[in-house]
């Protein structure tokens, strides 16, 4: 499997995601776009900061893109996710994906999102139009524990 994994500080392009994906063998080019969203939970949101903890971001990215291939072995795999400010309308994270077959592309892509919202070292501050800002309730990743051999 090919992948193309970052966290990443500039803006993502979607289209160079595309670009990184699909094979002659391949049957299905999917790509994913989560975006920062104008209105959370009733409130008028003005943007979003990202912040990860870059080194086991990456680390992350790579157990669950080594997963998703060992579970339904995608042609191609590029996961980025972006760190810092964004405004309405940003990408926040991409993924593309191809397959051979249709179901399976979506069922990488669902996978692979589900992961990083509930493993990614990333925390997410929404901006609101009142001026407050809130940090959104995520998952905190698990922690190493000591190893015994």
């Amino acid at each position: 499997m090919q992948t193309r994994l970052a966290i990443t500080t500039t803006a993502i392009d979607p289209a160079g995601m595309l670009r990184d994906v699909g094979t002659a063998d391949d049957g299905a080019v999917l790509l994913f776009l989560g975006t920062v969203r104008r209105h959370n939970q009733g409130r008028d949101v003005t943007g979003m900061r990202y912040d990860a903890y870059a080194s086991m971001a990456e680390r992350v990215l790579g157990e669950i893109a080594t997963e998703a291939g060992a579970r339904w072995q995608p042609s191609c795999l590029g996961v980025c996710h972006r760190v810092g400010d964004l405004e309405v309308g940003e990408v926040s994270v991409a993924i593309a994906v191809s397959t051979p077959h249709r179901a399976e592309a979506f069922d990488v892509a669902r996978y692979v999102i589900e992961e990083i919202k509930r493993r990614l070292p990333v925390w997410k501050q929404e901006h609101y139009r009142t001026g407050e800002t809130s940090w959104l309730d995520g998952h905190l990743p698990a922690a190493a524990g000591p190893r015994h051999e």
